[in-house]
């Protein structure tokens, strides 16, 4: 599907926006749509890849989504509730909601336009320059997979980074429960000469892949629910047997996995440091793209004891693509630090 890598991976929008180190495949050289529901060629200008009903719903969705990424931020907006009434934050609470419920990595779930505004703000002072486009976007429904590319500069160093903007939408497209997913960790690891070894150091491929073979059917809904028992149980062979030769994208990955034994020394890593506990979120199929969301809590097998590593919100997205690509999207911090260590870094990062 991509023309050319995608060499970093990343972060939020509303909470301390952040990035990963991880690659995913590439950029589509045209913009691919399907010619359902209401045209909204503003938005889809906007986006490389749009796929599934655009509703006026989801087009009013897409619109505001797009317009808070283009926006510049100007005079930095003050602390705490004062920052509602800044102009690029006014843009983003637009998206949602005045009861919706925002959940970030690593965090639990924020509710009222208040609390959101106020970490949006935050987010703003540490990342000014923060924007995104679109890259692969899925409706279906009133869900909308929102895949971003976002830019911004921390202390000097500019990044870029995806993530994916999970978004369930109600009256006028505004957004009801919206989720976010990508990984915390290159930021600090860039950063702060202390953070942690990031979870995947040293995997990559080694040779060539003993077989390509065709590019793997999209899983149906029947095959979901086998799919989220093998997340939970760590079962490496099965998250493997149904993808074939698709590649692997993910956190920590400088390229994307063609080997089979590399793809599986990155799940059997996970699974060795992390318990997961997930239940099914939403799907969203496209045309040719297929989104879905498992959202639980995970627990770090490392610590001494449950005190020290309580079960902490965590989520996997997958992102399934046309050309056998296998992506996937989540936070590694939580499986490398406890959240106090977390919350030190990000202070000491917040700090000029």
């Amino acid at each position: 599907m991509f023309a050319r890598c995608r060499k970093a991976w990343g972060i939020s929008l509303a909470a301390v926006a952040v990035a990963a180190a991880t690659s995913a495949a590439a950029w589509p050289v045209q913009v691919v749509a399907e010619n359902a529901g209401v045209d909204c060629t503003e938005a889809r200008a906007g986006i490389v890849r749009l796929e599934g009903r655009v509703t006026p719903n989801v087009c009013a969705f897409l619109q505001r989504q797009l317009a808070f990424g283009r926006m510049p931020t100007g005079e930095l907006p003050p602390s705490g509730e004062k920052a509602l009434d800044h102009p690029r934050v006014a843009a983003y609470l637009d998206i949602f909601d005045p009861a919706a419920t925002l959940w970030e990595a690593g965090s639990t779930p924020k509710t009222d336009h208040r609390v959101i505004g106020a970490a949006i703000g935050a987010s703003l002072n540490l990342v000014p320059d923060l924007r995104y486009t679109g890259t692969d976007v899925v409706a279906d429904g009133g869900v909308v997979m929102f895949g971003q590319w976002n830019t911004a500069t921390v202390k000097g160093r500019k990044i870029a980074y995806p993530q994916i903007a999970r978004n369930v939408l109600g009256d006028e497209g505004r957004t009801i429960q919206a989720r976010r997913y990508y990984d915390r960790h290159v930021l600090v690891r860039d950063t702060l000469p202390d953070a942690p070894i990031g979870l995947f150091e040293g995997i990559a491929d080694t040779g060539r892949p003993s077989t390509t073979g065709p590019a793997p059917v999209r899983p149906t809904p029947a095959e979901l629910p086998e799919r989220l028992a093998a997340w939970n149980a760590g079962n490496t062979d099965a998250l493997l047997r149904r993808m074939g030769g698709a590649r692997l994208a993910g956190p920590g990955l400088a390229e994307p996995l063609a080997t089979k034994a590399a793809k599986r020394d990155y799940l059997q890593r996970l699974f060795g440091k992390a318990d997961l506990e997930l239940k099914a979120g939403q799907v969203a199929f496209g045309k040719t793209t297929t989104y879905v969301e498992w959202f639980g809590a995970v627990t770090r097998k490392q610590a001494a004891s449950a005190a020290e590593s309580p079960a902490v919100p965590f989520g996997i997205v997958e992102r399934f693509g046309p050309d056998g690509e296998w992506e996937l999207y989540f936070d590694t911090l939580p499986v490398l630090a406890d959240r106090q260590t977390i919350d030190g870094l990000f202070a000491r990062l917040a700090k000029p």
